[in-house]
């Protein structure tokens, strides 16, 4: 009898993992493939991503495996100047794998006593109201409190427990392709300047081991979405826009994606929850679909830890689907957005061209900026002061880093008066007298994901907030 099942071991279902860990919850990871993809389908972390690995102590050995690159341009491409003072203290995107992202987070959680097992596909489930009995293809049997599906686009949790998944199918197809080439670096350099990213785009240096990734448009959308790509098909469709192959061979990985644009209704059905891709599935402009689903299960972990430990007060964990839902249905409307900019007609080109324009003011830039990097989000907890709902950024301390508090997973209340108490909630809530001058408030209770679940220097008003997120005093 496991606490939690997680069925899809990719960069959400490792991150929940871990997350679970961190609370003593006993976690099996379900992964259909025996060996992990050499396909990296997304390529760096986003502000807030960086922002959760730093709280939770990790960020350093995502650092030694990527590079550093300043924030812009991936609003359809549009790239302008960063704005000056952007509202944290990791002001860059981080240009790494998620080949890597998967192997360092799938790490972290067998390190913390995850068990992960590969070569193991769920095919069916139910429910009662106890727990989960999960059913694998071999017809063996699993026993959780709960079940949590991570298992990409094609979910079979969702779609076991038929939660509906409106939106759009796939309208234009592309395919991904990472080979090895015989052409200069200096001729792929030339063409990628001058071909159009609507079509074929590429990167002007070297992948890993002197691997090239392509991206290129197919003519129509395949009626069978699950139909192999051929290195043949691949190579033919890049011919057709660049004039060459590039003498292109040895392909590593080869895949096709579509612009299909779908949300789940529902994030929890009983015991039964869903996130990453197999809650939403967009395009991947702006590369927000693995930071999504990182930040999920950032926001799901500590409340399912907390309803497993028995201690989450009524409605925390239907506070993750009125919490995450509204978020991804932005970044849904953000990529539809994107994808008509990225079109070659001219109406959506003259659009193009004047959103362009509105990014020459620096507040537009800032505002793109924050919604694709996560940071501008703000949960709703009500009337109050201008920080509740939002995450704070890391702010030095007298003794320290805010974030360097926040690796166990627990919430923390940064007293700045010396005059509070969270006695009651010791075993969940870490209570820090120290002061920062970055962060003009008496006082601030944070939540594990470090968002701001109140602000004040008012004992009564505190002990009334406390087990909102909490529970009841122990």
């Amino acid at each position: 009898m496991f606490d939690v099942i997680i069925a899809g071991g990719g960069p959400t279902g490792s991150m929940l993992a871990g997350e679970l860990r961190l609370h003593g919850v006993r976690v099996v990871v379900l992964e259909k493939e025996a060996e992990p993809s050499r396909l990296a389908r997304g390529l760096g972390l986003h502000v807030r991503s960086i922002e959760v690995m730093d709280q939770r102590g990790l960020l350093d050995r995502f650092l030694a495996h990527g590079t550093q690159y300043p924030v812009g341009g991936f609003f359809a491409g549009i790239s302008k100047p960063s704005p000056e003072r952007l509202d944290t203290t990791h002001p860059y995107v981080l240009g790494i794998p998620q080949t890597i992202t998967d192997r360092l987070l799938a790490e972290r959680a067998a390190e913390l006593g995850a068990e992960i097992r590969r070569g193991c596909e769920l095919v069916g489930l139910s429910q009662d109201d106890h727990g989960v009995t999960a059913e694998l293809a071999d017809g063996t049997r699993l026993r959780s409190r709960y079940l949590v599906g991570c298992d990409g686009g094609r979910s079979t949790v969702r779609k076991v427990l038929g939660v509906g998944f409106p939106g759009e199918p796939a309208g234009v197809e592309w395919l991904l392709g990472e080979v090895e080439v015989a052409a200069p670096p200096e001729q792929l350099t030339a063409a990628a300047a001058e071909l159009p990213t609507t079509h074929l785009r590429f990167g002007p240096a070297p992948h890993e081991d002197g691997v090239y990734r392509f991206v290129v448009r197919t003519e129509d959308v395949a009626e069978d979405r699950t139909r192999p790509t051929t290195f043949e098909e691949f190579a033919q469709r890049v011919r057709v826009f660049a004039g060459t192959d590039f003498g292109m061979h040895s392909p590593r990985a080869l895949t096709r994606f579509g612009d299909a644009t779908r949300q789940a209704e529902r994030y929890r059905v009983g015991r039964v929850l869903l996130a990453g891709d197999a809650a939403h599935i967009h395009p991947p402009m702006g590369g927000q679909g693995l930071n999504l689903g990182i930040q999920d299960a950032f926001n799901l972990g500590w409340k399912l830890a907390a309803e497993v430990g028995g201690w989450a007060p009524e409605a925390l964990l239907d506070s993750y689907h009125t919490e995450r839902h509204p978020v991804a249905a932005d970044v849904l409307n953000n990529t539809r957005a994107q994808s008509v900019l990225l079109t070659p007609e001219p109406g959506p080109q003259a659009v193009r061209k004047l959103v362009s324009e509105l990014m020459d003011f620096e507040e537009v830039t800032r505002y793109l900026i924050e919604k694709i990097t996560a940071i501008g989000i703000r949960y709703d907890f009500g009337a109050g002061h201008d920080l509740l709902g939002r995450r704070v950024r890391d702010v030095g301390l007298k003794r320290g880093r805010l974030y360097e508090l926040m690796h166990g997973g627990r919430g923390l209340l940064l007293d700045q008066t010396g005059r509070l108490s969270v006695a009651g909630w010791a075993d969940r809530v870490d209570h820090v007298i120290d002061v920062s001058e970055e962060l003009d408030v008496p006082a601030v209770l944070l939540r594990p994901d470090g968002h701001a679940a109140w602000v004040g220097d008012d004992q009564q008003d505190l002990l009334e907030q406390l087990p909102r997120w909490f529970g009841a005093a122990g």
